[in-house]
């Protein structure tokens, strides 16, 4: 029910393998070798339009040789005479070539030079593991502990003698809580126009919202474990979309979704607009410095402090959109409310003002990423740089968005480790990066939007047959822009880069998500929202709490050499349900922090 693997095979000791790893073993025959050297060069699939990347010398005084090997992807293998330098570019003549071999954990796999010389063969000599059957293994346990808890519980009430009724306790926390965060319906006008006008809706907590947030900062913490290590849950190398590519901008979409909510309230308190921007300011400088002091948790060295990341972006995006939204919001809209069009985008209309100013700055960035080349490289180069298009762009990481982040910010204060610098060999590249602020601006605008919807439409039907369409659209116009593809499109779905796609593609995501926990959650009431909402409540408790004490027991722990899915996916899980578990004691407590 694990990826459990004998020890030792051929000699060979397959427990010093890591996870994702495989033995190949190269060989030859002497009259084969004829004395010449042979160069082993490798090429992942992950790896965009690259050549060949040399792994190891077979020595041609060593009949066989064994190298580990990624096996995670799958893998191109080109053998060659001769030593053409770090990288072999499809004019080099070889040996033998195979071009997309799919190997496994823990297997052992011959490559063995034909006696001829003339060409190779590649088998199988061990089979691999199966990696996925740590998920049912899991999911068992899951159950049994599940099952546990509930005969626990079940003892616990039988135990308790008649005659004393413990309170019942509210399902829905609402009432009290409502003062801790901004996601709340407040208590509303009847509407100039819309549907649904001249309906009061009592003051009424939105419990999908918060159970959406829990379920973007769960996903953070289990991604930010690790994963299990499973490349689809990872960050994709450049472009592509993963599952950890989600997280960040559905807590950006989230976080828009309940500005209105919260600056609605206080302008029917008449608290004056100048307080209110004073408020916005105070939040985003404070997101920007607990980043900043987050960033430097490694020893705060001013030479090479990382200056953006994660909440720097919140903070920034949350300024402008909110900035924007405050001066520039309509609270009716100027029309006769028989126009059937403009009863039907209402929630739309009001934001115009708001639309224009956004969408001029998304404009602009495009103009940016697709007219402006960065010194020595192409206009509207969108690559990692380094070996991708066959090296011939190796200072071009990021094109013009890495080009301004390292002039605005000096290389030694981006983010030193990207994925890609270790696919393609690039450069430093931030992710966070200050350029691509820009879209970020968009993804927080598009929650903004979803919030107004609910806040102009008082039905259950109106509001989710929006949430519908907004996720049609947004997708269908994600995926033009990629040509349905992962890297040949006009503009690739691309989390480092925040491409217009990508923010598009997760906005169309969130919106579905929203769909499903709000009519689960807040029409049919199927569902709590549990374990979620609690984590949902307090967002950056454990945002915070996970980054600082994520290397500390009982959070983290290491068991021998954790070098298999299961272990890394066990400890991903422990350290995601006890982070659960203390939002969980912070709800019981009542103890709500929002900045």
């Amino acid at each position: 029910m694990i990826e459990y693997t004998d020890r030792f095979f051929r000699g060979l000791d397959l427990w010093s393998l890591g996870v994702d790893e495989a033995f190949l073993n190269v060989s030859h025959s002497a009259a084969a070798a004829d004395g010449n050297d042979y160069y082993l060069y490798t090429l992942s699939e992950e790896c965009d339009k690259c050549p060949y990347t040399k792994l190891q010398r077979i020595a041609a005084a060593k009949r066989h040789t064994t190298v580990k090997v990624d096996a995670a992807r799958r893998l191109g293998l080109r053998l060659l005479d001769r030593d053409v330098g770090q990288y072999s570019f499809d004019n080099d003549t070889v040996l033998c070539q195979i071009n997309s071999a799919q190997l496994g954990e823990f297997g052992v796999y011959d490559l063995s030079v034909r006696p001829d010389g003339n060409g190779c063969t590649l088998e199988t000599a061990k089979e691999p593991v199966n990696i996925y059957l740590p998920f049912l293994t899991i999911a068992l346990l899951a159950c049994a502990a599940l099952g546990l808890v509930r005969l626990a519980r079940y003892g616990l009430r039988r135990s308790r003698a008649a005659g004393f009724q413990q309170p019942a306790a509210s399902d829905t926390a609402a009432g009290d809580e409502t003062a801790h965060t901004s996601n709340e319906e407040t208590d509303r006008k009847p509407p100039q126009s819309g549907p649904g006008a001249g309906q009061v809706t009592p003051k009424k907590r939105l419990q999908s919202l918060d159970t959406f947030r829990g379920i973007a900062i769960m996903l953070m913490i289990f991604v930010n474990s690790g994963g299990g290590h499973y490349w689809w849950i990872e960050h994709a190398t450049w472009n592509g979309l993963h599952v950890a590519d989600l997280v960040f901008p559905w807590f950006l979409f989230i976080m828009g979704v309940c500005v209105p909510i919260s600056l609605r309230g206080q302008l029917n308190r008449n608290v004056p607009k100048r307080t209110i921007l004073s408020s916005i300011a105070v939040r985003s400088v404070k997101l920007f410095i607990i980043g900043l002091c987050l960033n430097s948790m490694n020893g705060p060295s001013m030479a090479n402090l990382r200056i953006f990341g994660v909440l720097q972006r919140f903070g920034i995006a949350y300024l402008v959109v909110s900035t924007v939204h405050l001066f520039c919001h309509e609270q009716q809209v100027q029309v006769q409310s028989q126009n059937r069009l403009l009863r039907a985008s209402e929630d739309i209309v009001r934001l115009k003002k708001q639309w224009l100013v956004i969408g001029l700055l998304t404009v602009l960035y495009l103009v940016v990423m697709f007219f402006v080349p960065a010194p020595g490289c192409p206009s509207a180069y969108f690559g990692p740089g380094g070996k991708h298009l066959y090296n011939a762009f190796p200072n071009c990481t990021g094109g013009i968005t890495g080009y301004i982040d390292r002039a605005l910010l000096g290389i030694a204060h981006l983010y030193q480790h990207p994925t890609a610098r270790y696919v393609y060999d690039g450069m430093p590249f931030d992710p966070e990066g200050p350029f691509g602020c820009l879209p970020t601006i968009l993804q927080v605008f598009l929650g903004l939007q979803c919030g107004c919807t609910i806040l102009a439409y008082t039905e259950h039907r109106q509001r989710m047959v929006r949430f519908a369409s907004w996720s049609l659209v947004l997708g269908l116009a994600a995926g033009t822009l990629c040509g349905f593809t992962k890297n040949d499109g006009w503009i690739p779905i691309n989390k480092n880069l925040w491409s217009l796609s990508y923010v598009l593609a997760t906005a169309s995501l969130a919106h579905a998500l929203l769909l499903l926990c709000y009519y689960a959650i807040d029409v049919k009431r199927a569902w709590h929202g549990r374990p979620f909402v609690y984590a949902g409540m307090n967002a950056i408790v454990l945002y915070v709490g996970h980054t600082v004490f994520h290397k500390m027991l009982p959070w983290h722990w290491r068991i021998g050499t954790m070098n298999t899915h299961f272990v890394l996916t066990l400890e991903a899980l422990w350290n995601t349900v006890l982070w659960n578990l203390i939002a969980l004691y912070l709800y019981k407590r009542k103890i709500f922090y929002n900045l």
